[in-house]
């Protein structure tokens, strides 16, 4: 896949970046333009945490769509097309055991490789600029952080990847499913919203979790448009969360 594709040595944020591009171009900038460092010294991640990155062993970077078939209720599908199209392009390298854990860090068994940060930006009722922040273990080897379970692929395969290769099937991936969005009027097809569920961490038997109440047990049961996961508990009630509101005991 061809894309607009601008390589930094140093930046303090990709998503920062390119919304600052978009915002002094008038949101003229191509759909898939791409910013991509070496190094960030800010990285953004979910939670308002940062994302430790080792300077040119990994793939930090931002792209912008403008999904204006969405409409604002269905920004979830977002999230879902760039989390299928990683864990698609990561199983090109690394078999079956790459997941999602709701809503979108990218896991290796029980470990996460990757950290995706969609930010939205609204017009009227429907979506208008989407900048999507990846940040993707590569050939890091060593982890100083306190970060309390990272991978990189390099660890999983044993060898290094070139970076720029992992980065044109990611987003070749990202680009197939987004199409197929789009076709669709903007509507997950049952086959997209069984393949997200499908590629979902922990997707079989009974977990722990945590919520405002304490931990429980529960399984899977689905995910809904907006994006709510909704829980089957041991006691064989169901309990439906928006993201930030559960919490996966690993």
């Amino acid at each position: 896949m061809e894309f607009p594709l601008i390589q930094l040595k140093q930046t303090d944020s990709t998503n920062r970046y390119l919304t600052s591009l978009c915002d002094e171009n008038g949101d003229i900038v191509e759909p898939f333009t791409t910013i991509m460092a070496d190094y960030q010294s800010a990285g953004k991640g979910q939670r308002g945490n940062s994302w430790e990155s080792e300077a040119g062993s990994n793939l930090t970077f931002s792209f912008v769509l403008y999904p204006s078939f969405l409409s604002a209720k269905r920004q979830f599908a977002i999230s879902q097309v760039v989390s299928i199209g990683i864990v698609n392009a990561l199983r090109r390298y690394g078999g079956e055991d790459f997941s999602i854990k709701w809503p979108n860090d990218i896991y290796y068994q029980d470990k996460k490789i990757c950290g995706i940060l969609i930010e939205v930006y609204l017009e009227g009722l429907n979506l208008g600029r989407c900048i999507c922040g990846v940040g993707l273990n590569v050939n890091q080897e060593a982890f100083l952080s306190d970060a309390p379970n990272p991978i990189s692929l390099c660890k999983i395969i044993g060898r290094k990847v070139d970076r720029m290769e992992l980065l044109d099937k990611v987003m070749k991936e990202i680009n197939i499913l987004y199409d197929s969005l789009r076709g669709n009027g903007g509507s997950i097809s049952k086959d997209m919203a069984d393949i997200y569920f499908q590629h979902l961490y922990r997707k079989v038997g009974y977990h722990r979790f945590k919520d405002k109440n304490g931990e429980f047990l529960a399984k899977l049961l689905r995910v809904e448009t907006d994006g709510r996961l909704v829980l089957e508990d041991s006691a064989h009630t169901q309990r439906s969360y928006l993201f930030k509101e559960v919490q996966y005991i690993i």
